[in-house]
């Protein structure tokens, strides 16, 4: 066993396995945030696994939230933290590639252990600092290898998302897929079929968001885990020509990850692509955006009406896609461009259309949108100030000069 020292995220959650192992139980702190602190990496979530049952967890801390109770989750609120504390268990058969048919909770830290994805997460620590590696995690972590824990087809065929993870993991610390759970990776690969899109999709964005990004799409594509992906299942040269472009920016949002692939692929239509993946509207319009107006920008520097069209974040992503392939780039003089337009938006007009009808004697009708329009235009291009003087003589001049309005 290994002892080091404790940073604060663990000192601060070291109340929580105190009181467990005051009440008669074993506790530990658990899997990524014990390899993150082997590897030197900023602290996120730290877990706590115990052999106390859930409802003996809730007899010990008087705030509690019942998260993933039936898979002996529970949720401990400590002042302005909050821990999850997950029982020791094992688990049956796995009949959807996904699930567990049942959870069985029990005493031993050796039987949590080994039911874990990848050795290098099967990891346990005690209060005062000492690692308890059952399964060559450590080395796992110094090797910088991805290793199944056990049987790594019988790992995947229990939960066939560890394929996506291990790839994953591949692209965010840097770290090569080791022959054997990659073969077993490639040999199941067709099981991602059985997982739900949206949490094929967490993985998928977190590997093009990772440091490593080439390494993780070397390895999706060689273990043909493309193939079981909306839209990429024909598209393995395209993908390993994408993971070498820029390998070292970092692409630090799924808007710009997405964006970058799709003009790497010559996609014409992001929403029609992402369809399948079922992201949120927001998400398939920004990137439409983006890409019609990342075409525009290749024959064009920004002109107002692109950048009135565009705003902060097309603007910013347009310009991050240029960098990210080689082509002259300015975020910050971009959005301040956009920042110098008169308008942003058509409420920005110091007029209304009620009030604009009333100035006319008319009654509003389809002509009020289109006269707002060229109102819009006029100030926009710096025709005509943007005072309601100014825009009510443009409207009775522009109402003289066509009859529709």
């Amino acid at each position: 066993m290994t002892e080091i020292n404790l940073p604060i995220e663990f000192k601060e959650a070291l109340p929580i396995l105190e009181r467990i192992i005051e009440a008669g139980h074993e506790a530990y702190f658990v899997g990524g945030s014990v390899r993150d602190l082997i590897l030197g990496h900023k602290i996120h979530d730290v877990d706590v696994a115990t052999s106390a049952f859930p409802e003996e967890v809730k007899q010990i801390f008087p705030r509690t939230i019942d998260v993933g109770i039936e898979h002996g989750t529970v949720l401990v609120l400590d002042k302005e933290h909050q821990y999850e504390v997950t029982t020791f268990r094992t688990e049956s058969t796995y009949q959807d590639y996904r699930r567990p048919d049942e959870v069985v909770f029990v005493r031993s830290l050796e039987e949590d252990l080994k039911r874990r994805d990848f050795t290098m997460n099967a990891l346990a620590m005690t209060t005062n600092g000492d690692i308890i590696d059952l399964f060559n995690g450590i080395k796992a972590i110094e090797d910088r290898v991805i290793v199944a824990v056990g049987d790594a087809f019988e790992r995947f065929n229990e939960d066939a998302l560890r394929m996506m993870r291990a790839l994953r993991f591949s692209s965010q610390l840097d770290f090569e897929i080791e022959s054997h759970t990659k073969m077993a990776i490639l040999n199941n690969h067709e099981l991602l079929s059985k997982i739900a899109i949206e949490r094929i999709y967490v993985e998928w964005v977190k590997l093009l968001m990772g440091d490593s990004r080439e390494k993780g799409l070397r390895a999706f594509v060689e273990t043909k885990c493309h193939t079981q992906c909306p839209n990429l299942e024909m598209k393995e040269f395209e993908l390993m020509a994408f993971s070498k472009i820029n390998p070292l920016m970092k692409l630090d949002s799924e808007e710009i990850a997405w964006l970058c692939l799709f003009i790497a692929l010559d996609v014409t239509s992001a929403k029609t692509f992402l369809s399948p993946w079922k992201v949120s509207k927001k998400l398939s319009q920004v990137t439409q955006d983006a890409l019609v107006m990342y075409s525009k920008r290749l024959d064009s520097d920004w002109t107002a009406d692109m950048l009135y069209h565009s705003g902060v974040d097309v603007i910013s992503l347009v310009e991050q896609a240029r960098a990210f392939f080689g082509l002259a780039y300015n975020v910050e003089a971009s959005l301040e461009l956009y920042q110098s337009l008169p308008i942003k938006q058509l409420k920005d007009l110091n007029i209304t259309g009620s009030e604009l009808a009333k100035e006319l004697g008319k009654t509003p009708g389809p002509w009020l949108g289109k006269l707002l329009k060229k109102l819009e235009a006029n100030v926009l291009h710096e025709d005509i100030e943007n005072t309601y003087v100014e825009l009510v003589n443009t409207a009775k001049k522009e109402g003289n000069r066509d009859d529709s309005l």
